[in-house]
C-alpha cells in the first residue's frame, strides 16, 4: 500500500459532516462538485489552498453528524491524501474506508502536528512521521483486507475485482 506525504490543514474537535460538507450542497454527488464546497463552512480558503496528497489532521470526534458518505466523498475529491485524527466518529470511519479515503486514528500525531506542517504516512505500518518536527508517532495500521478495499479506491471497487 502506497505511502502519503503532503502539508497539513489542522482542525479541532467535533468536526462534523455539515461543516465537511454543507447540507446544501447535497443535491450532487458528483465528487468533482462536492470537492469545491469542501470545508467551506469552517475555513474559506481550504479549497483554493489544498494540493493533491494533502493531509488533514483533528482532534477528537472528526466527522461526527450525520451518516453522508458525501463527507469524505468530498474529502478525497479535493486531494487529501489522509486524515489523521485523535478519533472519528464510527459511520465517517466506515464511509471513509468505503470510498477508499484512509484514515489514521493516533492521539498523539493528532496533538503535536501543527497546521502547514510535512509530514508523512506509511500506511503498512503505521508510522506517521512530521518532517517539520522531526518527529514520528505511531498510528493504527490498516488489516491487510482494508489496504486492499483502500488500494482499489474503495469497497465497490475492491468488490468488482474479486
Amino acid at each position: 500500500m502506497k505511502a502519503a506525504c503532503g502539508h497539513v490543514f489542522k482542525y479541532g474537535d467535533n468536526v462534523d459532516t455539515d461543516v465537511i460538507i454543507p447540507a446544501r450542497y447535497l443535491n450532487s454527488s458528483d465528487p468533482k462538485e462536492l470537492a469545491t464546497h469542501c470545508m467551506e463552512d469552517i475555513d474559506k480558503d481550504f479549497i483554493k489552498n489544498v494540493k493533491t496528497g494533502d493531509i488533514i489532521v483533528a482532534n477528537k470526534n472528526f466527522g461526527c453528524g450525520s451518516s453522508r458518505e458525501h463527507a469524505p466523498i468530498a474529502i478525497k475529491a479535493a486531494g487529501v491524501s489522509c486524515v489523521i485524527a485523535e478519533t472519528f466518529a464510527r459511520i465517517f470511519y466506515r464511509n471513509s474506508i468505503n470510498i477508499g479515503l484512509p484514515i489514521v486514528e493516533c492521539p498523539e500525531a493528532a496533538k503535536e502536528i501543527s497546521a502547514g506542517d510535512e509530514v508523512e504516512v506509511d500506511f503498512d505500518t503505521g508510522i506517521i512521521t512530521d518532517k517539520t518536527k522531526g518527529k514520528s508517532f505511531k498510528g493504527q495500521a490498516f488489516p491487510p483486507f482494508m489496504q486492499k478495499i483502500i488500494d482499489c479506491e474503495g469497497l465497490v471497487n475492491y468488490i468488482n475485482q474479486k
